[in-house]
């Protein structure tokens, strides 16, 4: 076998934190155990080994206690740091206020704190695309890339993990970035999302916060790239806001399949205008071609050592073997007139608008077709900005995409200097001129004897609106200017029940598995403890779960209980491919001396044939025969790469391979392994004993005769006759062929019953 480049075959074509006073009330020890930690921490600091540079260095130190108050780096104190000063009344938030110092500074602060890599969103890949709306939105915008049906919008793509530095893992659990730059020929529009479609926070003058909590802890710089520790369920805890979003990461959102298998979202509250100067509110919506697909924690937890680049490769793999992932874009749309109709703020980023209520509309397809030249000039320097728009296409009074504008813009200028947009991967496709000058790293070579406007020649004056000059929407602000948000803003439980309510009992029971894990990694009783009490604020059930868990004390009531509501389209399952396809799933041929050529040959091409992605795994890499004497050379052997860089795995017959492998311990491992995971496995003739022996459970059977038999997506067919392997294949339940009913295991991407019958955690692996 020819190997590529790649070495895989080609395809064919709220509420404020308690005080001390209130936890000595409902928790007359709690208060003494924080007073603990923190002097606990002072004598850590004290008692270290002393020298001239750690004597030279306390000179530095500040203590960071209950008695130290909150300023700004020019001494001021400050009275919050929760919410951006902007104009707001009873019933409705408005504009943010650059005027605010305060904000300005912590954000400015914020932005600057790495150079060069990004604060937040380092460990990222990307690729470059094509976008095209099949359906005109011009009764709600203008702007031509989501009007002109005969266009098509080159994009670059960018997708990450938020906690982690560059050298992170990839399937960690976290939130995932979704940013596209479009290259409209009106100017570069960066739709900077991710895959969950709410945020911790509702203000942006939190995310200093936020991320600090998030990020390793300050004393040790530990962990990396995870939310499992102490200060970052602290924050959640004393952030009522924040409940809704830890509902979403605690999910199999937090650890997509494939960047290619999830959703992407906006997260904040557009605005749209149209020609006639109607203004509707929206949010964007990108769905996969592919379904909506995640892994299995324990599978997330070793590929992060086995292969910490999976979803790079995986995105690269895609699209250099032809399978270019697609996603369809979609808009939800509230008119101005009805902004107040709901019971919740439509410009709170904590909040959905559940589709049940308002639905998606989806008018346009973008695919990724093209891999990056190289990664540092184009992936890593590539900068997005949320305040970049095009004419259309505007923003609400949203309180997080407010700062976001200010911070996303500061943040380039730290990263890559004053002209980051001159860069050929940021640079517009469009004409660009102006009268900006100078800076470091400045490319353009502006010609003329003027720089200014106006000026003598009338060079380069402002467009009018008749030649595309962006319209800013007239909108009436009235109010208070105050350090404050409007009430629907502080209710933080109702779409957090709403979120786990609407999750299929094995989504659910991941959950529990997932809090269980995250705060069994708490050791301070203060964190885990408290947020027991806050998960019987979505579900007292799931709090008293939890509680027994992880040892803290289980809630016997609740001041919010689960109202039992539900919605469409928040559970994964909801987002299966339009059709069952296999389409650039791995499939790992485990064959060994004496494998049955017929069932490999056929296996082997009728994968290819539907796109997915053949890799022959063997006792070793060097060159195996087949029993009519053929040969072939694997991609990888058994110990090098294991079943969780795969999707699937079919074993062939023959006596003299099976037998080997029922030897091979790692062999054995990769089949329960498989099992346990709930992937879908396939073996024919011989190797049907082999997958028996190695899973030995009842409850799972497998062929005895001549006719294909499912059970628990394990497909077997223990006496192969030649019309076995047909040339075209069904993908189907019930399939009349081994491989059509083996590729729809592999198209349900798991099989879940295995799971819900407990039957993946009575096989070791």
């Amino acid at each position: 076998m020819q190997r590529l480049a790649l070495h895989y075959p080609p395809l064919d074509p709220a509420a404020e934190p308690p005080t001390e006073h209130i936890l000595q009330q409902s928790n007359p020890t709690m208060s003494n155990i924080i007073s603990q930690a923190g002097q606990k921490a002072k004598e850590a600091l004290t008692s270290a080994p002393s020298s001239k540079k750690v004597d030279d260095l306390k000179n530095e130190f500040k203590e960071t206690d209950k008695n130290a108050r909150l300023t700004t780096d020019y001494g001021v104190k400050q009275t919050t740091a929760d919410d951006w000063l902007r104009i707001v009344s009873d019933d409705k938030i408005g504009p943010s206020l650059l005027e605010d110092p305060f904000a300005r500074e912590r954000i400015m602060r914020f932005d600057h704190e790495r150079i060069p890599e990004r604060v937040v969103h380092a460990r990222g890949s990307g690729a470059f695309g094509k976008f095209k709306v099949y359906e005109s939105a011009s009764d709600l915008t203008m702007a031509p890339v989501l009007t002109d049906t005969s266009r098509e919008t080159p994009v670059f793509v960018r997708f990450s993990t938020v906690l982690g530095s560059r050298g992170s893992a990839d399937t960690v659990r976290d939130v995932r970035g979704f940013a596209v730059k479009f290259y409209t020929e009106e100017g570069n529009w960066d739709l900077v999302g991710n895959n969950i479609p709410v945020f911790f926070i509702q203000d942006a003058i939190k995310f200093p916060d936020v991320i600090h909590a998030g990020k390793p802890e300050p004393h040790n710089e530990v962990p990396q790239a995870q939310s499992a520790h102490n200060n970052f369920w602290d924050f959640q805890f004393n952030h009522t806001e924040a409940t809704h979003m830890f509902t979403w990461a605690m999910s199999d959102r937090a650890i997509p399949r494939s960047l290619r298998m999830m959703q992407g979202f906006g997260v904040n509250t557009y605005t749209l205008i149209n020609a006639q100067g109607k203004r509707h509110f929206v949010k964007f919506h990108w769905t996969p071609e592919l379904g909506v697909h995640s892994l299995v924690w324990d599978e997330a937890l070793k590929l992060a050592g086995q292969d910490p680049d999976f979803h790079r490769k995986d995105l690269w793999e895609a699209i250099e073997n032809g399978a270019y992932p697609k996603w369809k874009f979609g808009i939800q749309a509230i008119a101005e007139e009805d902004e107040h109709k709901f019971d919740f703020d439509i410009l709170d980023a904590t909040k959905i608008w559940p589709e049940d209520l308002v639905p998606v509309r989806y008018i346009g397809e973008m695919e990724l077709n093209r891999n990056p030249d190289e990664f540092f000039p184009q992936t890593e320097q590539i900068a997005f900005c949320t305040s970049h728009v095009v004419n259309g296409i505007g923003f609400s009074d949203d309180p997080l995409l407010q700062g976001r504008n200010f911070s996303y813009f500061d943040t380039q200028i730290s990263r890559l200097g004053v002209n980051f947009q001159e860069l050929p991967i940021n640079r517009p496709v469009c004409p660009v001129m102006n009268f900006n000058r100078d800076g470091a790293m400045r490319h353009t070579i502006s010609r003329g004897t003027v720089n200014y406007y106006p000026n003598r020649f009338d060079a380069c004056p402002p467009a009018s609106l008749k030649e595309g000059g962006y319209l800013e929407y007239a909108e009436k602000v009235a109010g208070i200017k105050a350090r404050a948000r409007s009430a629907k803003f502080k209710e933080h439980f109702s779409q957090a029940q709403l979120f786990y309510n609407s999750m299929s009992p094995i989504e659910k029971q991941h959950m529990i598995n997932a809090f269980g894990f995250e705060l069994d990694h708490c050791e301070d009783p203060v964190v885990y403890g408290r947020m027991v009490q806050r998960l019987a604020d979505i579900d007292l059930g799931l709090a008293q779960t939890i509680a027994e868990m992880v040892g803290g004390e289980a809630p016997t009531t609740t001041n919010h209980p689960n109202h039992g509501r539900k919605t469409i389209n928040l559970s994964q399952t909801e987002f299966p491919p339009a059709t069952p396809t296999i389409k650039s799933r791995r499939v790992a041929i485990i064959i060994a001396d004496g494998y049955d050529n017929v069932a490999y040959d056929a296996a082997y091409a009728a994968i290819s044939a539907n796109q997915a992605i053949p890799l022959v795994i063997g006792p070793r890499r060097s060159k195996v025969t087949a029993a009519n004497g053929s040969t072939v050379q694997p991609h990888h052997h058994l110990e090098g790469f294991r079943s969780t860089m795969v999707d699937a795995i079919f074993i062939p017959g023959g006596a003299k391979a099976a037998e080997t492998l029922s030897k091979n311990g790692r062999a054995l491992h990769w089949i329960r392994e498989a099992f346990g995971h709930l992937k879908a496995i396939g073996a024919t003739g011989e190797a049907v004993d082999l997958v028996a022996k190695a899973i030995a459970l009842p409850q799972v059977t497998v062929s005895s005769e001549a006719e294909v038999h499912e059970s628990y997506g394990v497909v077997t067919l223990n006496k192969v006759k030649p019309e076995s392997f047909t040339d075209a294949v069904k993908i189907a339940k019930g399939a009349a062929g081994f491989l059509g009913e083996f590729f729809y295991a592999i198209a349900q991407h798991r099989n879940w019953d295995r799971e819900l019958d407990g039957l993946h955690s009575m096989v070791a692996y």
